[in-house]
């Protein structure tokens, strides 16, 4: 009980110091202090009338939206005597291949940076800003010469180093309770299975109705879609961040989702934000960047060859150029396994004090990043609230999806848990895969890295979106990958390589979300 006790005062003395830095907190003050002249303010009850006019004014409700952000994005505090890292961290070993995973990426940038002759970042030349902040949106038009340029790994680079990943722990590899364990995943992590699953994601059940099922040209309106639309605007009418969080969890109207997912990620895209994003558009056009060729060519690479996403460009690299620019991303790492690169100001190569961090943000984009961005973009036309909703969407979800750790919403755990999944509920597909050299992970990886973004159908792919905002976590993307997998389970069986399996999965467009997941979760016996 008393550890109980210390944890919550350590929350609250965090969220406490974080709110006392933003915006918010001086917004508060001010109308603290507006509220004295008011005459309904009296001295002998000063606390409880102020408290009475935030709570009648609305604030009180914007207070609780940030503090329930913050407990969302942060988790919940070590042990007191818990070194720091592994706030970050938890598993030693996993910290290592981190970390020499981050060196394999530097090495590959800075080897790009030699053989072009380029330099990480310089000033770009009076002209060179005018010219770029005149067609900045229009820059999908340039046509830069990239072809000496290529993405510093792409997701299968990342499958190979989390393949060979092993716990340390175990000698010659004998890991008893992990022994039947026949995937590319070889760590012992707990997963989930069907029943805690189903538990998890209880509304998801057959017998709830879902967007993505229920509101079907099939189903009249009146049974579901009219009552949720009607719930949904009292949400937004309410404000409260975690009334919409558990209202997506049934998905989303296409009217309501925007606003509904500004408010999750408890994003009002006020003047200073605005001011903000100003700013890191003004540092693009100051200062050129190495990073800013790599997100050209994966724009070009990807988004630009998607049917759904190409007409998006300009907005893609609008939010990414600026995001390479925003330290604010840097906070990320207090919890996440990562750390940001370092790069030294010329000729003062390892003194600390001449360190920066590179680029900017400490994330290097790597060969489909840009789709992390596409779908906000058929959600949000403003630039800087497009902005802000990604930036949040990375570093509550995303950055999971390309950094080594042990937590259950890490790229390693849903590997773990999609392969577990299948070699239990699909045994014999999954031993007729691995015997033919199709080991299921290989193909379905770069869906969940990318969170299936080019994958699946837009209006699919905003539909799983909303249940990864409703329940804060990422783990039904490898229970999406599993049903697929079950879904195309008899076609499967007859293919005899890997390149025939990819080509039985090689489409996901005309797949519907919402009753794949319904029936492998709640129609599988277990």
């Amino acid at each position: 009980m008393l550890e109980q006790d210390s944890g919550l005062s350590l929350t609250i003395a965090r969220i406490v110091q974080r709110l006392k830095g933003s915006s918010l907190h001086s917004q508060l003050e001010r109308q603290a202090r507006i509220s004295l002249h008011s005459p309904e303010i009296k001295l002998e009850s000063l606390k409880e009338d102020i408290k009475d006019f935030l709570k009648t004014s609305g604030w009180e409700k914007k207070l609780q939206n940030a503090v329930y952000s913050e407990l969302n994005v942060f988790p919940s505090p070590c042990h007191p005597a818990a070194p720091p890292e592994h706030m970050k961290e938890p598993l030693a070993y996993m910290r290592k291949a981190q970390g020499s995973w981050e060196k394999r990426i530097l090495k590959s940038l800075n080897s790009m940076c030699t053989e072009l002759s380029i330099p990480l970042a310089q000033k770009r030349p009076a002209s060179e800003q005018k010219e770029l902040l005149n067609k900045w949106n229009e820059m999908g038009t340039d046509e830069p010469d990239l072809s000496l340029f290529r993405p510093v790994y792409a997701p299968k680079d990342f499958l190979e180093v989390l393949m060979n990943l092993r716990n340390p722990n175990y000698e010659n590899g004998e890991q008893p309770s992990f022994r039947n364990h026949l995937g590319l995943i070889q760590v012992p992590l707990k997963v989930k299975d069907i029943p805690e699953l189903k538990e998890d994601f209880s509304e998801l059940d057959l017998n709830i109705g879902q967007l993505g099922v229920d509101d079907s040209a099939q189903v009249p309106p009146e049974f579901f879609e009219n009552e949720h639309v009607r719930i949904g605007q009292k949400v937004l009418a309410e404000q409260d961040s975690a009334a919409a969080q558990q209202y997506v969890r049934q998905g989303c109207p296409t009217a309501l989702r925007a606003d509904l997912w500004a408010l999750i990620l408890n994003i009002s895209n006020q003047p200073e934000d605005i001011l903000y994003y100003e700013q890191l558009k003004s540092n693009v056009i100051q200062h050129d960047l190495l990073v800013d060729s790599l997100i050209y060519k994966d724009v070009k690479l990807t988004a630009s060859n998607d049917d759904y996403y190409f007409v998006f460009e300009d907005y893609l690299y609008q939010v990414l150029l600026c995001f390479s620019r925003d330290t604010s991303v840097l906070e990320h790492f207090a919890y996440s396994s990562a750390t940001p690169p370092k790069s030294y100001i010329r000729g003062k190569l390892g003194i600390e004090e001449y360190a920066v961090f590179y680029p900017p943000n400490g994330v290097i984009p790597f060969h489909g990043f840009s789709m992390y961005v596409a779908p906000l973009c058929f959600l949000y036309h403003e630039p800087s609230k497009l902005y802000q909703i990604f930036r949040e969407m990375y570093v509550r979800f995303f950055f999971r999806l390309h950094s080594i750790s042990s937590h259950p919403s890490g790229i390693v755990s849903l590997c773990l848990l999609f392969e577990t999944l299948l070699q239990t509920h699909l045994p014999q597909l999954f031993y007729h895969l691995r015997e033919i050299g199709a080991q299921p992970l290989r193909i379905s990886f770069k869906w969940m890295v990318r969170a299936f973004s080019g994958y699946l159908a837009t209006d699919q792919l905003l539909l799983l979106w909303d249940r990864i905002l409703g329940y804060n976590s990422l783990e039904i993307l490898a229970v999406l990958a599993a049903a697929v997998f079950a879904f195309r389970a008899v076609n499967l069986m007859e293919v005899t390589s890997l390149a025939a399996a990819e080509a039985v999965l090689a489409d996901l467009s005309t797949l519907k979300v919402m009753p794949l997941l319904q029936i492998f979760l709640f129609a599988t016996v277990t």
